[in-house]
């Protein structure tokens, strides 16, 4: 059965930064965010557009798989919406059978953006405890957002 979990975060950052940061940088960037989580990503198919698929390459931290595959499966700069689907990887070997991440940025000001997140998923059995569940399904995005929100006003000043 798909399920859906939303968050949002409001960041000090202003839209067109982290737009750059997310969608055109996310690969150079997560290394630097979370290196012993992260080591690499290497762009296995496509362009950086839709359909795109990343290998990311896991670092120590990280003991259950050593890769991750990602889809790029929204991606509209008018809108400013952009989205991750993983293929193979972690997450599927968390209880989740689909697992898909979409970030919506909105400007509120120069320098802050909210971040709608909203993340698409199906678990491996029904009787899941729902509530740890898209716990389990935000708190990637936002423990992410956060550490990118600090590079970002970091490497500005």
């Amino acid at each position: 059965m798909v399920k859906e979990a939303t968050a949002q975060a409001k960041l000090g950052v202003g839209v067109e930064t982290l737009w750059k940061a997310l969608v055109e940088d996310l690969r150079f960037i997560i290394p630097k965010l979370m290196p012993n989580t992260v080591e690499n990503i290497e762009l296995l198919h496509g362009n950086g557009g839709i359909g795109s698929v990343l290998l990311f390459h896991l670092g120590p931290d990280v003991k259950i798989m050593k890769t991750q595959k990602e889809r790029i499966v929204e991606l509209d700069e008018t809108k400013h919406e952009f989205g991750l689907e993983v293929v193979e990887g972690i997450m599927l070997k968390r209880g989740f059978s689909s697992f898909k991440t979409t970030f919506n940025l909105s400007s509120m000001g120069e320098k802050e953006t909210l971040v709608d997140i909203k993340v698409v998923y199906e678990t491996e059995r029904d009787g899941e405890d729902e509530v740890e569940m898209k716990e389990a399904a935000t708190k990637p995005a936002l423990s992410f957002l956060q550490l990118l929100e600090k590079f970002l006003l970091h490497s500005s000043s």
